[in-house]
């Protein structure tokens, strides 16, 4: 069954220091396309990682975030005297006058490294076996939340596959009246001209003109491009990029013929199936 490229997995892990969250969220792309949102994660993980997230959801915007709440025993932070200090001697100067001892201090307090963390040594060699196992976690939330949305994926596009199918069983019924619409305009246009062919000629002339017309073979390739459509999703693990191409295939037959159809009526049916491809290709755009 196919996958859609949307999807979102969640898990936690459960460290000495707090609770690790990672969250991953995926949307629809050409290839994969990572991005480690986080500055939790230690550098010398980030290929293993970034290989796991592209074996496991092969395309697609693919986002890691990784969160951190520190636990009630790693709550207490340090504060860098010297930092704080100059901090404090460049505000009184700047401000030149009296100021709330609490309130400068609450604002300098929140000035980048005047508290220290130590959220460099969160994820430790020794606790990354609990954080690996979170990201297998996340992943396989995120794969079951392809899986359904790939299941109405599925069901959307092959249900309009099958409606321009029966747009086009529609479009031969119309065939007969189409030739007998061009037979008599044939008639009428050399009756205005009081003219008095002559009827072999005549014949071959109207021969042409429907052969010129004829829409057997596109009637013929557009089935076999929709049943070559049916057979890629149903028959490859991940057909979307396929099914792109299939469909380019498909519109080439639904607007050739358009521009034979000389008929009313048809050319309506083939407006109708322009609207059901379109919508097919933007739903396989996020086919995986």
């Amino acid at each position: 069954m196919i996958q859609s490229m949307t999807g979102y997995g969640k898990a936690e892990a459960q460290l000495q220091a707090g609770k690790l969250t990672l969250e991953i969220r995926t949307l629809n792309g050409k290839s994969a396309d990572i991005n480690l949102k986080s500055s939790l994660l230690p550098k010398d993980k980030e290929l293993e990682v970034r290989k796991r997230l592209a074996d496991r959801l092969v395309r697609g915007t693919i986002d890691l975030y990784i969160s951190f709440e520190a636990g009630a025993s790693d709550t207490a932070h340090s504060i860098n005297a010297d930092v704080f200090h100059a901090y404090w001697q460049s505000a009184v100067k700047a401000l030149d006058k009296e100021v709330d001892p609490s309130i400068l201090a609450g604002a300098i307090l929140r000035l980048p490294d005047v508290v220290d963390s130590k959220k460099a040594d969160i994820i430790t060699e020794e606790e990354w076996p609990k954080v690996s196992a979170a990201l297998d976690q996340a992943l396989d939330q995120l794969c079951d939340y392809r899986a359904n949305e790939g299941k109405a994926l599925y069901k959307d596009v092959t249900g309009r596959v099958e409606g321009i199918l029966k747009l086009y069983d529609q479009v031969e019924a119309l065939e007969g009246e189409r030739i007998t619409t061009v037979r008599e305009k044939f008639d009428k246009a050399l009756a205005e001209l009081a003219a008095k062919p002559n009827p072999e000629r005549l014949e071959q002339e109207m021969i042409f003109y429907l052969e010129k017309y004829d829409i057997n073979e596109e009637k013929v390739r557009l089935r076999q491009h929709c049943k070559y459509f049916m057979e890629t999703i149903d028959g490859e693990p991940y057909p979307g990029k396929k099914l792109g191409f299939i469909l380019q295939e498909m519109g080439r037959e639904i607007n050739t013929t358009g521009s034979k159809a000389n008929h009313a009526g048809i050319q309506q049916l083939v407006v109708r199936m322009k609207d059901e491809l379109e919508k097919i290709r933007e739903q396989s755009m996020n086919i995986l």
